[in-house]
């Protein structure tokens, strides 16, 4: 039993520097040449965002496999060289709540301060602005675990009196309690009155992640609701949508001529919307056009590089056109493997979480048997389950992001992503992965039983005053489905089309 426990500890550390290095790879390969060689306050924070997300996400399956190294002692205290999953669960959550809500505004702020001003300036202002959210949520925090910050377990009190052991010594289904005349048991003949309900008070780390995942719950109600449709419908419709030929040199000169022509519009509105933030004039209007500026941007760079394949140049042409070819393979690939496994979501989650009682465990019988074929398939197979929320998540931030322009769009793109886009994703899968555990945790009940989340993100979080009745009610599993199906519905009605830049923004000027 040591030596299991002893190698589960190994694997863990040894997983969290691969985890490490895999994430300064992405930086290196996704950030700006803008960036390349400075922003290194920015860089270290994604860095260690990204991988306080992944290691999140990956101690759910280490919560399974700790609880299994002990499955064989007597009692509980028997195994004394198992992880300490509670207390590296709160202290992660605590790590990714300080993220979240502080470091991340602080280095967003820093970045995106004024060039033209000095280094202490921007610092000064970024750190003001960081103060006035951390006073701001401490009294938050501070009034509301004073006032609310207690647990609601509903208990049924129960009493028997003594009696000597029958002899002979049976039960069945008639006859459950000892003697058969008077029935000295309350558990079967207890009545409704004799329920109460047990308050005691949640500790503070509790409490933060608790409320940490309500506010985590609503983006990834949305977010994720979306996403997990748009995910590997949106592959399938690139694979639609992809370049079927070459085009002429004539018709490459004509869309690079039009495309031209859409940058230098696009450039004027820019140098506009500069010159009225330096003159002060940022109301709600500016702002609204620079989001529709950022979208056409956006949208341009699209066209470009659609042209770009339809166009392949250069000594090499035609094997870049044979990658580009492979590459939209690999979307079709990807997305029908999504579209089972988004099915294989949103069926659990009715089958299981939404029907009372549950038709079937489903998916959890399926982790069961692939432990049972090896002993970590069923581990790896969960843990994609939980990436695969992620990837939804940021799948269904870009849609609406693109789609109704309510939120700053940040797109990801390898060589080219700034670092405030990056701090911006990292944010949101820091503050999506708390809950994208507790709903795995929900969900996958059956399969992650007896661990440090289910004492968590179970029942001391659907027990919390206050809280208890937006999971007591599935409040976020049914609006995630609808989300989805709406998704679902609108690709099925307008996502075969494609979409032509709208080149709409108005400037106040």
């Amino acid at each position: 039993m040591g030596d299991f426990n002893l190698a589960l500890v190994i694997v863990a550390i040894v997983v969290c520097v691969l985890v490490f290095l895999f994430n300064v790879y992405l930086l290196v390969n996704y950030q700006h040449p803008d960036d390349v060689n400075q922003a290194y306050f920015p860089k270290f924070v994604v860095v260690l965002g990204l991988s306080v997300a992944a290691i999140s996400i990956l101690m759910l399956p280490a919560d399974v496999a700790n609880r299994q190294a002990c499955r064989h002692a007597i009692y509980n205290g028997a195994c004394k060289l198992t992880l300490p999953m509670k207390d590296l669960w709160l202290a992660v959550y605590i790590v990714d709540a300080i993220l979240v809500f502080f470091v991340i505004p602080f280095a967003m702020f820093y970045y995106e301060g004024d060039q033209d001003k000095s280094l202490w300036k921007r610092m000064k202002s970024a750190l003001l602005w960081v103060i006035v959210t951390a006073v701001v949520c401490a009294l938050a925090l501070g009034i509301l675990y004073g006032l609310l910050g207690k647990v609601d377990f509903t208990v049924r009190h129960l009493s028997s009196s003594t009696e000597s052991f029958p002899s002979p010594f049976t039960f069945s289904v008639g006859q459950q309690c000892v003697g058969a005349g008077a029935r000295q048991c309350s558990a079967y003949s207890a009545n409704a009155s004799s329920e109460t309900t047990w308050t005691m008070r949640s500790t503070f780390p509790e409490y933060v992640v608790a409320l940490a995942t309500v506010v985590g719950s609503i983006l990834f109600t949305i977010f994720g609701g979306v996403g997990i449709a748009c995910l590997p419908l949106g592959m399938i419709s690139s694979f639609i949508h992809r370049p079927k030929a070459v085009i002429t040199r004539s018709q490459y000169i004509k869309e690079a001529t039009e495309l031209g022509k859409k940058a230098r519009e696009l450039k004027k509105a820019a140098d506009a919307l500069h010159q009225e933030e330096r003159s002060g004039n940022k109301g709600r209007k500016w702002r609204k056009n620079v989001k529709n500026v950022e979208k056409e941007i956006l949208l341009l760079e699209e066209d470009v590089k659609s042209l770009e394949e339809m166009y392949p140049q250069g000594e090499k042409a035609e094997a870049s056109w044979a990658m580009t070819v492979l590459s939209y393979l690999a979307k079709l690939v990807f997305g029908v493997i999504g579209l089972i496994v988004s099915v294989a979501w949103v069926a659990h989650i009715v089958i299981y979480l939404l029907i009372d009682p549950p038709l079937s465990p489903f998916l959890n019988e399926v982790f069961i048997k692939l432990d049972d074929i090896w002993g970590l398939l069923g581990t790896v197979a969960f843990a994609f389950f939980c990436f695969y929320l992620l990837l939804a998540v940021i799948a269904g931030e870009m849609m609406l992001g693109m789609k109704l322009v309510f939120i700053t769009i940040h797109p990801m793109k390898w060589g080219a992503t700034l670092m405030n886009s990056f701090l911006f994703n990292v944010g949101l899968i820091l503050l999506c992965s708390i809950s994208v555990i507790q709903f795995c945790a929900t969900a996958f009940a059956y399969y992650a039983q007896a661990t440090a989340a289910q004492e968590i993100f179970g029942h001391t979080l659907q027990s919390l005053r206050g809280i208890k009745y937006l999971y007591k009610y599935n409040v976020f599993q049914i609006a995630f489905i609808v989300l989805a199906g709406l998704t679902f519905i609108y690709y099925a009605a307008f996502g075969w089309r494609r979409k032509k830049p709208s080149g709409r923004f108005q400037l106040s000027s």
